[in-house]
């Protein structure tokens, strides 16, 4: 029988407010290279690997992460990427083990946000959001559903037709008791364009979409 500790930290690999490449030149520098390069490992991980393989892809992806991170210092995006990445394994592993891991997570969105908060489409506010709302509260952990709320609206004022920003405050409003109001926004992720290079999150994340409207509204 797994512990709502482990029932709550297991969501947090859906966790990962995923990024807009658009937000990426055609002609990348070695920092938006780098970035691609560990999103697009995220999303083999996320929506093409079996779930018993997940881990172990995870923690290699954590070392690239950090390498990427020590790589370019001062830049927000790889610091939001490592904090998608340790996040995602935290929800891999569960337990109190994992309680750890969302607080090297919380830094690094943290940071990311003191070197420029509207990066990446303002993705670190979305991430740290969806930590705030995820994680046990006090004493076992940060959690806080009013500072959640408040980050994840700032995402969405950033970039308010976001498949990812409104996704993730339409789960918020269901898991916080308020269904009747998530409808909007998650229909959103269903209409919102596409990301360039983007296909396997853009389909992953509709998908989930589709699943909290299934239960939130009443069927005819």
């Amino acid at each position: 029988m797994t512990s709502p500790i482990t029932r709550t930290l297991a969501h947090l690999l859906t966790a990962a407010a995923l990024l807009p490449l658009g937000a990426l030149t055609a002609t990348a520098a070695p920092v938006d290279d780098a970035v691609q390069e560990l999103q697009r490992g995220w999303e083999v991980v996320r929506y093409q690997t079996p779930a018993a393989e997940r881990e172990k892809r995870f923690e290699a992806l954590v070392a690239q992460a950090h390498k990427t991170t020590e790589a370019y210092p001062g830049r927000s995006e790889p610091l939001i990427w490592e904090g998608i990445v340790i996040s995602s394994l935290a929800g891999e592993k569960g337990g109190l083990g994992a309680l750890g891991l969302v607080k090297q997570a919380k830094v690094l969105y943290e940071q990311a946000l003191q070197i420029d908060a509207k990066a990446l489409d303002g993705s670190a506010y979305n991430s740290l959001g969806v930590l705030y709302y995820k994680v046990p509260g006090w004493p076992l952990a940060f959690g806080d559903k009013t500072k959640a709320q408040a980050l994840l609206q700032k995402a969405l004022a950033i970039n308010p037709q976001g498949i990812d920003a409104n996704y993730f405050y339409g789960e918020f409003l269901v898991e916080t008791d308020h269904a009747d109001e998530a409808a909007p926004y998650l229909e959103k992720v269903l209409t919102a364009p596409g990301r360039p290079g983007r296909q396997i999150a853009d389909t992953g994340r509709r998908e989930e979409a589709r699943a909290l409207l299934a239960k939130i509204k009443p069927q005819g």
